[in-house]
């Protein structure tokens, strides 16, 4: 008989503690520590086997270059937008982990993407969180084809392997693994322990049926997918659902894909039939100001394997306080403390007694340095209250030194401007050829003072 003994586990990292305390010693959160039964006899065992494997593990070992690769089979979803962040579509035998807030999609694009796929394939629902009823209410109110979506409301992770291996389906839906368990674990649902093990099970069987499963996860206050970081490693896509409470349009990004670029990004617009894809992304982050206004510039951002015209706003004012404000939405802040800093230095423009508010329009997040021109060009036009012009974009990372350096993409970036009828950019020399585009005037810029110099001409 193997003993047990008594350990406490961190709900953040699923690290290990032989007694309790308020702070984890690994990921450093706190009160993040449950009550777990180990078995003491587990390494041994864990041995022994390793002992038996070592011979036939050996014969196992193949030269990398005498491995056949076969091409990837994807199954279209139907939705170009969600094919797009998959990579091309959804990976036979690929498992994908899409996390976001509480009523903001996750739900409603799966269903959607079962109802597609179920006219051609079998396809498995599992829900462990809503009756079988309320899916099937929401089906009827996005007028859905869901006649052959197979529905099962079960939490037990054994049972649900063990109907999945009768109906063979080709995609499946577990929504979520937090509500799943396994009999392995004495933890409760949700646990790191109950996680970690059911989502391995899960994954051992769509890699060993080659079915393409969709795994729904919970996130955090802070936006994290809750449970352990280690889910993340184990699925081969990770998603991410973005967007506002009061604004209709969801954007999905991958941060982790196997199959496909990362930080690739699908629009959709929530109406009453469901999600709707959206295909100019570019139109809807751009706002039709009647007039130029002062702290407003276009700039052309990369998104994945795309470019993405965005509009960023700038409001510059005298700060009455003892410490002025830096708020950056959509932007990170650091960034935004360094490119004040460079344009204090190599521009010769003062803003330490003055606030800084930045945003982003339309809820997008930007984390590439091509930003950097964009958010200076903002803040100096709204401190000056000079308005660029309307048909003006830009695009370019800025140095600490003040050089202007060039980013990815660069004539992509330009081909998407002149498909909006832009006619002015303001870009880094090294993304500039010596072909240029038609009815577009390209100023080109090597250090923080010729862009002064732009700016004192437009």
């Amino acid at each position: 008989m193997s003993k047990t003994k008594l350990v406490y586990t961190c709900q953040s990292c699923g690290g290990i503690a032989s007694k309790w305390n308020g702070q984890c010693g690994d990921c450093g959160e706190w009160n993040t520590y449950t009550e777990t039964l180990q078995h003491d006899d587990a390494k041994s065992k864990v041995a022994a086997r390793m002992q038996g494997y070592a011979g036939e593990l050996s014969q196992q070992i193949q030269l990398l270059g005498n491995i056949d690769t076969l091409p990837q089979a994807r199954i279209v979803t139907g939705l170009s937008e969600f094919d797009r962040v998959l990579g091309g579509g959804l990976v036979v035998g690929s498992v994908v982990l899409i996390g976001g807030d509480p009523g903001i999609g996750k739900s409603t694009i799966l269903l959607q993407t079962l109802a597609q796929l179920s006219q051609q394939q079998p396809v498995l629902y599992v829900t462990g969180e809503e009756s079988l009823q309320q899916i099937s209410m929401r089906a009827q109110r996005l007028e859905l084809n869901s006649d052959k979506i197979q529905l099962l409301a079960e939490t037990q992770v054994e049972r649900i392997i063990a109907v999945a291996s009768q109906v063979k389906p080709m995609v499946m839906v577990i929504d979520s693994i937090q509500t799943l368990f396994t009999e392995l674990s004495p933890a409760a649902p949700g646990a790191v322990s109950q996680v970690r093990e059911t989502a391995a099970q899960l994954v051992q069987f769509a890699k060993r049926s080659n079915v393409a499963l969709f795994l729904v996860g919970h996130v955090t206050k802070d936006g994290q997918l809750a449970g352990p970081r280690v889910l993340e490693h184990m699925v081969d896509t990770v998603l991410y659902f973005e967007g506002q409470s009061d604004s209709r349009f969801r954007l999905i990004r991958a941060i982790k894909n196997r199959f496909g670029a990362v930080n690739e990004l699908g629009i959709f617009a929530m109406t009453e039939k469901g999600l709707r894809e959206v295909n100019n992304p570019s139109a809807i982050f751009l706002s039709k100001h009647p007039k130029p206004i002062s702290g407003s510039v276009i700039m052309i951002t990369w998104e994945g394997s795309r470019p993405v015209l965005i509009e960023i706003q700038a409001l510059v004012d005298t700060s009455y306080g003892g410490q002025p404000r830096r708020v950056s939405v959509g932007v990170d802040p650091n960034r935004l403390t360094l490119c004040l800093a460079v344009l204090s230095r190599h521009g010769g423009v003062n803003s330490s007694d003055q606030d800084v508010f930045i945003n982003v329009v339309g809820g997008v997040k930007i984390s590439e340095t091509g930003t950097d021109l964009a958010l200076m060009l903002a803040v100096l036009s709204s401190l000056r209250n000079r308005p660029l012009p309307q048909d003006l974009v830009v695009f370019g990372e800025v140095g600490l030194a003040g050089e202007v350096r060039p980013v990815q993409g660069g004539q992509e970036r330009l081909k998407e401007a002149v498909k909006h009828g832009f006619k002015r950019a303001i870009v880094p020399s090294g993304n500039v050829k010596k072909t240029g585009f038609t009815g577009l005037q390209v100023h080109a810029v090597d250090d923080l003072a010729q862009v002064m110099a732009v700016f004192a001409d437009l």
